[in-house]
């Protein structure tokens, strides 16, 4: 309830800046405080915290290697799983050489089985040989798919371990913490040697080098904007003010209406529209910093 009262205030003040100025050539046209796209990076496994480098204020580059979570159980459970593997896959190897040579027999008895009818055509050969050479055969097919099937159970047993294991270096891959952006330390949750869980922070982290103004501007103003327009960024500096270059990226597709608030009845029904103004930041632009836009049009008049 507090932050929403004081983000009421805050957004009373800047219509009523706005407001004031309007009849002032040399008034700023739009007021705000800089923001950046702020990343809370989180513990991706269970475990516990064994190396974390990190500090508040750091600049790190992306893809840089910040620390692990202890993979030691998953390890061990990988070890276990391939251990499960060899033994499967030589109980398959056994079933393989059996059908290989069930399939051995089963190509002599058919030779038999061609040879006995050529005999029995010339007389030569009897019809019980051929029905025993027949029923060799039958028993040697029952005999195959039976282990073949008793095989397919075992292959499923071996598709089953090749997921798990997958999963397990998926899980082992994501305890290595690496950073996703280049940026900015802006806030430390964690420290080494903390037992985390999935899920839970571990420091969040912004680019400052990219700053984005969120300003206000009022609704006759809107008109005369576009996205990605250049305008004047200015922020206090000492006595006097330092000037920014600017590039809107965002406009509001709808109007907020200024708070109730300790406004009068006529500057309750004004509208505002919010912007956002993309700066890149020498080092001297922090996040919460406020700071005024002047549009092209309006800064022809600046001396």
């Amino acid at each position: 309830m507090k932050m929403q009262q004081t983000n009421l205030i805050v957004l009373s003040l800047l219509v009523l800046s706005l407001i004031s100025c309007n009849g002032d050539s040399n008034g700023a046209d739009g007021y705000g405080n800089f923001e950046a796209t702020e990343i809370i990076i989180s513990a991706e496994n269970n475990g516990k915290l064994m190396s974390f480098n990190v500090q508040e204020g750091n600049v790190i580059k992306k893809e840089a290697f910040i620390g692990f979570i202890d993979t030691i159980p998953l390890t061990i459970k990988r070890e276990e799983l391939y251990t499960s593997k060899e033994i499967i896959s030589s109980k398959s190897k056994g079933v393989l050489s059996e059908i290989s040579v069930l399939k051995a027999k089963l190509k002599t008895a058919r030779i038999n089985e061609v040879r006995t009818e050529k005999l029995i055509q010339d007389n030569a050969g009897t019809q019980q040989q051929l029905d025993d050479i027949i029923g060799e055969i039958n028993v040697l097919n029952q005999q195959i798919r039976s282990i073949e099937i008793q095989n397919a159970s075992t292959l499923n047993e071996l598709k089953s371990i090749d997921v798990q294991l997958k999963q397990v270096d998926d899980q082992i891959s994501k305890s290595r913490i690496v950073n996703p952006i280049e940026g900015t330390v802006l806030v430390t949750y964690a420290e080494q040697g903390e037992v985390f869980s999935f899920g839970k922070p571990l420091y969040k982290i912004a680019d400052l080098n990219n700053m984005q103004l969120r300003a206000y501007i009022s609704e006759t103003q809107l008109s005369t904007i576009s996205i990605g327009e250049e305008v004047i960024v200015k922020v206090d500096s000492d006595d006097s003010m330092r000037s920014y270059t600017g590039h809107i990226s965002w406009i509001a597709s709808e109007a907020e209406f200024t708070p109730k608030i300790i406004q009068t009845k006529e500057e309750r029904v004004a509208l505002v529209y919010a912007i956002k103004v993309d700066v890149v930041n020498d080092g001297g632009l922090k996040i919460g910093m406020p700071a005024e836009v002047w549009l092209k049009n309006s800064t022809d008049n600046i001396h």
